[in-house]
């Protein structure tokens, strides 16, 4: 490629990025509302303010765009989870940190919740289809592990804990109160939503997992 030509192909590409970004964004919104079932390429192609057949380009149906925006789902939360620097806590303090994070995490993109029910009712065949998916998700149970380890050496933390089944756990106790909120509260006669109940909530987390971990 000549000198000349090198900076339009890159401003083209940065172009294509966006576009790819734009649609993912508004097709997220459109699954987290709709779910996969009833979400409409031409209400997307609307929302992302594009020509349908520009989507079918980038993603080639419907499901490959749903797949496509589970991954970017997947990418957002880790990466925001990557500037956690959990390694640089001790081991205490980064698994409080990573629920608290999960939590407020969830709180903040109740559009994350609604796409894993969406995937979910499909068998999760999309994610399971998705490389990128597994690669995205590994570096956190690998950070998970080692806090784990090091909380062993260092006396803290009792041995033999699977850092899937505890992060399991981390994003279920979250997950079921925030998914569930509305009967909850109704079934209770509490507004588990309100700031008091949702602050207590956390609290409970933290004690929960750390009450796990901990040796007595």
């Amino acid at each position: 490629m000549t000198r000349d030509t090198a900076p339009v192909a890159e401003e083209r590409q940065r172009d294509a990025d966006r576009s790819q970004l734009t649609i993912l964004a508004a097709a997220r919104d459109e699954f987290a509302e709709f779910g996969l079932g009833g979400a409409r390429m031409d209400r997307i192609a609307e929302r992302a303010g594009v020509n349908k057949r520009l989507i079918y380009y980038y993603f080639e149906d419907k499901e490959k765009l749903f797949e496509a925006v589970l991954e970017q789902a997947y990418l957002d939360i880790r990466e925001e989870e990557r500037h956690l620097h959990l390694l640089d806590l001790a081991p205490t303090d980064a698994v409080r940190k990573l629920v608290e994070f999960t939590w407020d995490y969830y709180l903040a993109h109740p559009e994350f919740l609604t796409l894993l029910n969406s995937a979910n009712l499909h068998k999760a065949r999309h994610l399971a289809e998705s490389r990128r998916a597994k690669e995205l998700n590994s570096p956190l149970i690998e950070t998970l592990g080692q806090i784990l380890e090091r909380g062993r050496r260092e006396g803290t933390f009792r041995g033999g804990v699977d850092p899937v089944q505890l992060y399991v756990s981390i994003a279920g106790l979250s997950y079921f109160y925030l998914s569930n909120s509305y009967t909850l509260s109704a079934i209770f006669g509490r507004d588990l939503l309100s700031t008091k109940a949702k602050a207590e909530r956390l609290s409970h987390m933290v004690d929960v997992t750390l009450g796990y971990l901990l040796r007595s």
